[in-house]
């Protein structure tokens, strides 16, 4: 569990929160670091928006005792009250299914956000703005399996270099950058945010491109959850309405707990977090 900069190990609480691209399944998952980050923290409603499974490809699911307590911890949090509503992306797209149910969950394509403060926000996995080529099933399924064999290879490559699952590798490095090329630029995010100002809303949120961020386009806010391949990031809402993005990282707590930075100034520890607001 993160600890704090007074030593305790309590959950920090927020009033909402967002979390994406967990990929429950895939060899890729960080297990690890979900785990840790989700017992670290508290939220009145809980959004997991996609990608929480990765279903797409048919094969057989990668699945171990961390998963099922990854699991075991969100139904905890249902069952506790905590409002936990999941909007599925491509890799568990048949979650969409009619009849589709996870007992305490709310399952929803997409979903009108009402913050704090008023401001209303669109939530979303995010491919249903992706290029129609990239939307094609032959498509989605290839991609998989290139992940996987590239993750696999990954596999033998760490455990010669030592390297731990907390540790990127070149080719964590590289897939980051290819989720970066086939967002086609800011492409992505100006479809996003139309489609939040077509809804009335004041901004987006999302996950799908494994590309965190906080910001405005346009004057719409755009946030991006991130992912828990690569980024270990999150979305948060303050109880005053206030946006957040939260990094993961396991590292030891500084003396004193410094200012939040904004997106765009970089990383600031805060125990186990590293938080831009907005």
């Amino acid at each position: 569990m993160p600890t704090f900069s007074d030593g305790r190990s309590a959950r920090t609480s927020y009033r909402s929160l967002f979390i994406s691209d967990l990929h429950l399944g895939a060899r890729a998952c960080r297990t690890g670091p979900i785990l840790d980050f989700l017992r670290g923290v508290e939220a009145e409603t809980i959004y997991l928006v996609g990608d929480i499974f990765d279903l797409w490809h048919g094969g057989r699911l990668h699945w171990a005792a961390a998963h099922d307590a990854i699991m075991a911890e969100l139904r905890a949090r249902a069952k506790a009250g905590t409002r936990v509503v999941y909007l599925p992306g491509n890799h568990d797209a048949r979650m969409r299914d009619p009849g589709a149910a996870i007992e305490g969950w709310e399952l929803r394509e997409a979903v009108i956000h009402t913050a704090a403060d008023g401001r209303r926000y669109l939530v979303l996995h995010g491919d249903q703005c992706d290029p129609r080529i990239l939307r094609w099933h032959l498509m989605t399924r290839l991609g998989s399996r290139v992940d996987a064999l590239l993750r696999q290879f990954d596999g033998h490559l760490r455990r010669r270099a030592g390297l731990t699952e907390w540790e990127q590798s070149f080719v964590d490095r590289m897939l980051s950058a290819a989720n970066t090329l086939l967002a086609m630029g800011d492409r992505f995010e100006r479809k996003l945010t139309r489609l939040a100002g077509a809804a009335g809303a004041v901004g987006v949120i999302c996950g799908h491109s494994h590309k965190p961020g906080l910001r405005r386009h346009n004057g719409v806010v755009y946030g991006n959850c991130g992912d828990w391949v690569d980024s270990l990031t999150a979305l948060a809402e303050d109880f005053d309405g206030k946006m957040r993005l939260l990094s993961y990282e396991r590292a030891p707590v500084p003396a004193a707990m410094p200012r939040p930075a904004r997106p765009a100034e970089g990383k600031a520890e805060a125990g186990a977090l590293a938080e831009g607001a907005m």
